[in-house]
């Protein structure tokens, strides 16, 4: 699976503002590099959120879950907030894996 996790130019400060997150399921890419696929859905569904999509810019992330229960990847575009959220449970279910084994 492939995260794509969404940002936005900011000139000011010189750094990205998070913007949120996008989860890829597919494994074909239909000819695209993980970026382009990434970047093209991102200008689309976070494009309304900016003055120019042009500065909308993405991070591919291979994950590999395999248990979809903790973390509902069934809706595909995060907001900011709930993408925190997402990553704040993968944290804890990794500590508590490591603490089992």
């Amino acid at each position: 699976m492939v995260v794509y996790v969404v940002f936005c130019k900011d000139f000011e400060h010189r750094k990205g503002e998070l913007m949120g997150m996008l989860v890829e399921r597919r494994n074909d890419m239909r000819g695209q590099t993980q970026w382009e696929s990434g970047l093209k859905w991102a200008r689309l569904a976070f494009g309304h959120l900016v003055k120019d999509k042009k500065d909308i810019f993405v991070f591919p992330k291979e994950m590999e879950i395999n248990d979809d229960e903790g973390l509902l990847v069934e809706k595909g575009i995060f907001s900011k907030e709930e993408f925190l959220e997402v990553m704040k449970t993968i944290d804890q279910e990794m500590k508590m894996r490591k603490r089992k084994e």
